[in-house]
């Protein structure tokens, strides 16, 4: 009996501790349990990845065209960077600086590059210059001069518009690996004609050149007129189609995923002195567009 009973308690601590082991092996990582019982000390969690996308940049600069330079917002045919969507300090337009550095910050740590008349082909200077300050976010919105021209022959070829653009993209990445881009889309420059040609100003400033290719002959409504304007409308929206595609092969770049092409600008939002360019209200509405896309945790869409 006695040899009976310590035969069982043998048996009875193997099968324990085949229990015990087997329990150690599902109940928290096998390996890394016994070699916390080793060390007495637990695994340190692995801390968080830094997001790609900084939602609050210390510092901006712009690149661009008139639109970007605040041009006839406030007197006729004139840059009026101070309303810039941008970079601007004037309170009314709240801007883009504004609104990520405050005031104070905006004048301090943001730079506008953008020129008046500029095409994608002006751009990589632009870049050029922005990038010497090192800034932590660049805006560009570039494409509508390209589109802009004398007649529909000579806009800017589709081609010739992506390479600029990415030749751009590739310089800037280059000499700012981690710099974020945000790339606005080309306006829809024939909703824009059809608000500005019931004003006669307007119609009168734009016969002193400005977009041609769309404006000109601003009351004709024959054949001829309607398919000029639906070339430069197609080449528009070919142009926003090169800035997506590019802006997605850069996992530090945003697309506004044409927020500029589809506002529904009307004349509040346009300029009082040529009905084309963005008034103070239109330069407030883009920095509000911007902003958003800016600081939301993903993509908006």
């Amino acid at each position: 009996m006695r040899m009976r009973r310590r035969r069982s308690r043998a048996a009875l601590a193997l099968v324990t501790a085949a229990v015990l082991g087997a329990a150690g092996c599902d109940s928290g990582g096998g390996a890394s349990s016994a070699a916390h019982s080793r060390s007495g000390t637990a695994a340190k969690a692995k801390p968080s990845p830094t997001p790609v996308w900084d939602r609050s940049p210390s510092s901006v600069a712009a690149v661009g065209d008139s639109i970007t330079r605040g041009f006839d917002a406030c007197t006729v045919l004139s840059d009026c960077p101070e309303v810039s969507w941008a970079t601007g300090t004037e309170s009314s337009v709240d801007s883009l600086a504004v609104r990520l550095l405050g005031r104070t910050g905006a004048a301090e740590r943001s730079w506008n590059y953008a020129e008046t008349g500029a095409r994608m082909a002006d751009l990589p200077a632009q870049i050029t210059q922005a990038v010497a300050h090192g800034p932590q976010l660049v805006t560009v919105m570039m494409g509508a001069n390209d589109a802009c021209r004398a007649s529909a022959s000579a806009m800017t070829s589709v081609a010739d518009f992506r390479t600029g653009f990415e030749t751009s993209l590739k310089s800037l990445r280059r000499a700012l690996p981690k710099t974020q881009v945000y790339v606005a889309s080309v306006p829809n420059l024939k909703r824009l004609w059809s608000q500005g040609r019931t004003n006669p100003l307007g119609r009168a400033v734009w016969q002193l050149g400005i977009c041609p290719s769309m404006l000109a002959d601003a009351d004709a409504l024959d054949s001829a007129a309607t398919e000029r304007r639906d070339a430069v409308q197609d080449r528009v929206e070919a142009y926003n189609k090169v800035l997506e595609q590019v802006c997605a092969t850069d996992v530090r770049c945003r697309f506004d995923d044409n927020a500029v092409y589809d506002y529904r600008f009307d004349t509040d939002q346009l300029s009082h002195w040529d009905w084309f360019h963005p008034s103070k209200d239109g330069q407030a509405k883009l920095a509000a567009m911007a902003y958003r896309r800016i600081t939301a945790p993903e993509p908006v869409t």
